[in-house]
């Protein structure tokens, strides 16, 4: 297949030509124009936060600012701090007063990302924020009346987290007043072949390697894989291929070893490895490759920051 330019629709940073992602980007243009919370449901590496910059833009809050949070990558006393803000001698440490997200978003839009990840002791809190518009920042006792449009994005069924106790249900509803469903890759008709010449042409302009072309293996082997890290990880496996290939055209030895069908990994003792131990192997060797350097070993691993993070409390290899 040789590489070509395509007639992309761009809507806020995404690109598409899936009848399927047009239906969803006018759903999207409908429910910005009212100040309904909103929640994005979604896979990882799906578009979640660009879906909620759109909004922004697209609604009658757009001069104002749009502030954003992943809940996934705090502490439950820093997610506190991030979002309430301190007066000055709250804690240790508090030499100053800060704002809080809640006091910086006023007039515009705040974006919890990974919403699910509230730790619970937190969630009644952000409810009564919710319910209010008034919130108290920590160490204070004067309540600050604000106007907070906000929009929630998570990986995750909500519904189940309540069912399991890890979600409010009176949260659920104020949060999930206008629940959206971002289609995952491999539903998108057309995007996969779309965005691999995009991104073929993308690294054509910031590498050494110009790329012409892709065998016809390797495109059928693009075409036909799940995609469960979405356009994050279609980005990454052509990243992948532009730095361990050579020449102007990607072959399908030049594509990662789940791609190409390779059976899974072995341990020491010759046993096929489970996806979830695979990897986990792999996260602590990404890190050990990278000396802790969390940012620089999620980019090793094709996920973002915030998935890391989760995957980290999952595997508890946090310290």
């Amino acid at each position: 297949m040789k590489i070509q330019q395509q007639n992309f629709e761009s809507f806020y940073g995404v690109l598409t030509v899936s009848p399927q992602m047009h239906r969803f980007m006018e759903l999207v243009k409908r429910v910005s124009r009212t100040e309904a919370s909103i929640l994005v449901r979604g896979e990882t590496g799906t578009g979640k936060e660009l879906i909620a910059r759109a909004i922004h833009q697209l609604s009658p809050r757009a001069h104002k600012g749009f502030r954003a949070v992943n809940c996934a990558t705090f502490t439950s006393e820093m997610l506190a701090s991030e979002l309430f803000g301190h007066v000055k001698g709250a804690f240790t440490g508090a030499v100053r007063e800060r704002k809080g997200l809640f006091a910086l978003a006023d007039g515009g839009t705040l974006f919890l990302d990974e919403v699910a990840e509230i730790p619970l002791e937190l969630q009644s809190r952000l409810l009564r924020v919710l319910q209010e518009q008034s919130f108290v920042p920590l160490g204070g006792s004067v309540p600050v009346k604000v106007n907070v449009r906000f929009i929630s994005a998570t990986h995750r069924a909500l519904r189940r987290e309540v069912e399991e106790n890890r979600f409010r249900e009176d949260l659920l509803y104020r949060l999930r007043v206008v629940p959206v469903f971002l289609p995952p890759l491999r539903d998108r008709v057309g995007d996969v072949e779309g965005l691999v010449h995009a991104f073929v042409i993308r690294f054509n302009e910031a590498m050494e390697r110009q790329v012409e072309s892709i065998s016809d293996d390797a495109l059928e082997s693009l075409l036909l894989y799940r995609w469960p890290g979405n356009i994050r990880e279609l980005r990454n496996v052509i990243e992948y291929a532009f730095a361990v290939g050579e020449g102007p055209e990607i072959s399908l030895d030049e594509l990662p070893p789940e791609l190409r069908g390779e059976a899974p990994p072995e341990d020491d003792l010759g046993r096929k490895l489970t996806i979830k131990e695979s990897e986990r192997e792999s996260i602590v060797a990404a890190l050990s490759r990278t000396h802790g350097h969390k940012a620089q070993a999620a980019s090793l691993l094709g996920m973002s920051r915030s998935t890391l993070w989760r995957k980290l409390r999952e595997y508890q290899l946090l310290v």
